[in-house]
């Protein structure tokens, strides 16, 4: 007779491998707002320590409300990674060429 503990450990890590499905992940990570480390590594595909050494240098938003876990919320991360943004060479030309006419010097090039 199969110890029932070893069943239920088969069927929770069925679950886990349907759920680490790029998919699946996306699906679950949208629907809520606060997300682990592991949802974030996906959501992000970056590594769980790159996520890490993220939070001890305090470079991304997160939350420990028990002082161990780790938690992030979905909007902030977004927000965070939308402010990385690099310009374009059109929009430094383009900053450039303002620049110049606002303190009265003709363009060279």
């Amino acid at each position: 007779m199969e110890n029932p503990f070893e069943i239920i450990l088969q069927k929770l890590e069925t679950i886990e491998s349907l759920l680490t499905n790029d998919k699946d992940i996306d699906r679950v990570v949208e629907a809520k707002e606060v997300i682990t480390v592991d949802e974030l590594s996906d959501y992000l595909a970056i590594s769980k320590s790159a996520i890490y050494k993220m939070t001890s240098s305090n470079v991304i938003p997160h939350y420990k409300p028990t002082g161990k876990l780790l938690y992030f919320k979905k909007s902030e991360i977004v927000e965070w990674v939308s402010k990385s943004r690099i310009k374009t060479m059109d929009e430094i030309e383009q900053e450039a060429e303002n620049h110049l006419r606002k303190i009265g010097r003709p363009r060279y090039g």
